[in-house]
C-alpha cells in the first residue's frame, strides 16, 4: 500500500544571528493510509516543529517531505497551501476558531477556499460534520459560546470537512480535562476510521499515545527507542 506520506532524512536548523539550533536531525517517517501513529515527546523535543514541516507549513533546513508523491520542497507557498486544503487536516491544542464567526462559519471555511465549492454546499456539508460530533444543537454558537471540549470538537469537524487523506494533529486533547480529552479522542479517532483517514499526532501523553498502531519516541530531534 502506497504511502500517503514520506518524509526522508529531515533536518531544521534555525539561526538567530550568532546563534545557531539544531533542531531535527535526520528524521525518516512514512505514513499508509488509515494509520494512527502517535509522536510522543517532551516540551522542546522538536515534535511541533516536524509537525509543521510534514504539512508543509515549514520547510526542513535539508531532507524531502513528499505527499502523496509530490514533494512539499519544490512547490511555492501558493501551491503547498493547495495541497494543505486537498489532502490534509490539522488539529491544534489552541482550537485556533475565529472568534467572529459561527460554528457553521469555522468549519465551512476550509471548503470556500476551494472554487468549485459553493456557500450552500460548504454549509450543508459543515452542518453534517457539525451533527456527526455531537453539535448539532450548537450550529449558530460563537466560540466564545462553547465550552472547552465543544471548541476541541468544531476544530476537529473543520480539519475532517474536506475529507482529507491524513490528519495532523499538535497535543489535540491537551488543553481539556481528562474526561473531556478521552471523549475527544475517542471522537477523533471514529471519524478517522470512518473516513480512512490517517492520523499523526504529537503528544507528551503516553496513555493518549498507547490508543495509536504505532509510537515513536522523539527527543532532542532524533528518534529513540520507545
Amino acid at each position: 500500500m502506497s504511502a500517503i506520506l514520506e518524509a526522508t532524512n529531515i533536518s531544521k536548523i534555525y539561526d538567530e544571528g550568532a546563534v545557531r539550533t539544531q533542531v531535527l536531525t535526520g528524521l525518516d517517517l512514512s505514513v499508509r493510509p488509515g494509520e494512527r501513529i502517535a509522536i510522543v515527546g517532551t516540551s522542546g523535543s522538536g515534535k511541533s516543529t516536524l509537525l509543521h514541516l510534514l504539512g508543509g507549513l515549514d520547510t526542513p533546513t535539508s531532507g524531502e517531505v513528499w505527499l502523496h508523491g509530490k514533494c512539499l520542497n519544490h512547490m511555492n507557498e501558493t501551491e503547498r497551501g493547495l495541497m494543505r486544503n486537498q489532502h490534509l487536516g490539522f488539529v491544534y491544542q489552541f482550537h485556533h476558531l475565529l472568534a467572529e464567526f459561527t460554528a457553521i462559519e469555522n468549519v465551512a471555511m476550509p471548503l470556500l477556499m476551494r472554487p468549485k465549492v459553493s456557500t450552500a454546499d460548504a454549509r450543508n456539508q459543515a452542518i453534517e460534520i457539525l451533527e456527526n460530533v455531537g453539535l448539532g444543537h450548537r450550529l449558530e454558537h460563537r466560540p466564545g459560546e462553547l465550552s472547552g471540549g465543544e471548541r476541541q470538537r468544531v476544530a476537529i469537524a473543520r480539519a475532517l470537512v474536506t475529507k482529507p487523506s491524513l490528519i495532523l494533529a499538535d497535543e489535540p486533547t491537551g488543553n481539556l480535562d481528562y474526561d473531556n480529552a478521552q471523549s475527544v479522542f475517542a471522537m477523533l479517532s471514529e471519524l478517522q476510521n470512518t473516513m480512512q483517514t490517517a492520523l499523526l499526532m504529537v503528544t507528551h501523553d503516553r496513555n493518549l499515545a498507547a490508543l495509536a498502531d504505532r509510537q515513536l519516541l522523539l527527543r532532542n530531534g532524533k528518534w529513540e527507542q520507545y
